[in-house]
């Protein structure tokens, strides 16, 4: 009886856990999470007991300069590896600048003890090959916690192992590989030691604190800090559906063009004395027309005679004298009679 009170209570508990880790507070993108909460646990154990007092007796010995060195020196090592990770993504601009990076930093800064490199406006590209699997389109998988390592997904704890492979200290001896492996990990840890003050201080639950940050970091690099649902350019025609209507045409030089006020609801040639519609005009200047136009003659009435030509015809008319009748046989309106030229009103 008592095994089966046993058993019931093994199974009940194992309920609970399971609707815990099922429940509505669930992050989708941790479904190992009583693992990965497990495994977080004892790599803070070992942070703190270990790496922690280890990294701070080294700061506390080490001069900033010669840290800042060293630092530099296996930062100045990874730049080949995010060389590599950019040709990989066809990233070839960043992937020249690291390369840039790596032979000034490497000619000029002392085999990379001095970073002359980022003051020049060369900047560091942090790349992996999980970040170009990513590129590449391979989904992230589910959140992991590596054992030492740290927080991972299942897709960058493949790129971590190839990741050795780009690394230059594999490829030297044991005896001088395996210190320099070591001096590298103090010296990032040592980096990081202000950041877990403030985690400590700050955070409400740790754990979660360092997936979000870490998710929300791979999703920066993997976009270059872009948003994933950002519109992409429109490249349609402008007959096209979906295509962007085109800006209202300008002058050459980024003139505004003024047309003639008149020219969409003119009169047409010959009402008045405006010149029509279609008249020709300076290639890009407003038409002005003149104010006393519309009691001007009509745009089909002949020409005026010459100067000469009136000058020379009779000057003088009978005062009472009629016209002759026009070719229709109607009368025309007599002419009015000319002012003698020694007339009180000629004066």
């Amino acid at each position: 009886m008592n095994k089966v009170r046993i058993i019931a209570a093994t199974v009940a508990a194992s309920a609970m856990l399971t609707g815990c880790a099922t429940g509505p507070n669930r992050n989708p993108n941790d479904p190992l999470e009583p693992m990965n909460r497990a495994m977080y646990k004892f790599n803070d154990t070992v942070d703190t007991n270990i790496a922690q007092p280890i990294a701070k007796g080294y700061q506390k010995v080490t001069p900033t300069p010669v840290r800042t060195a060293i630092s530099n020196f296996f930062s100045n090592l990874g730049d080949l590896g995010n060389m590599a990770n950019n040709l990989l993504q066809l990233r070839i601009t960043d992937a020249t600048q690291d390369l840039m990076r790596v032979a000034m930093n490497s000619l000029f800064g002392v085999a990379g003890l001095i970073d002359i490199a980022t003051p020049a406006g060369l900047p560091k590209h942090h790349q992996d090959f999980g970040l170009t699997m990513a590129r590449w389109g391979m989904p992230s998988g589910p959140y992991l916690v590596l054992p030492v390592f740290g927080p991972s997904t299942i897709r960058d704890g493949v790129g971590r192992a190839v990741d050795v492979r780009f690394n230059l200290l594999n490829y030297i001896e044991p005896a001088a590989r395996n210190p320099m492996y070591i001096a590298q990990f103090i010296s990032a840890r040592s980096d990081l030691l202000g950041a877990t003050d403030l985690l400590k201080q700050a955070a409400l639950d740790p754990y979660s604190f360092v997936r979000d940050a870490y998710l929300q970091q791979r999703k920066s690099l993997t976009y270059h800090g872009q948003s994933a649902s950002a519109a992409a350019p429109n490249y349609a025609e402008p007959g096209e559906a979906g295509a962007v209507p085109a800006a209202t045409p300008t002058m050459p030089g980024g003139l505004p063009n003024y047309e003639d006020p008149g020219e969409s609801g003119g009169t047409p040639g010959g009402a008045s004395g405006a010149a029509p519609n279609n008249a020709p005009a300076a290639p890009g200047l407003p038409q002005y027309d003149d104010p006393g136009a519309d009691s001007a003659m009509p745009a089909s009435a002949p020409a005026a005679a010459p100067v000469g030509a009136s000058a020379a015809a009779p000057a003088a008319a009978s005062a009472g004298a009629t016209t002759a009748p026009a070719a229709n046989g109607a009368p025309i309106a007599p002419a009015m009679p000319t002012v003698p030229a020694s007339s009180p009103a000629a004066q």
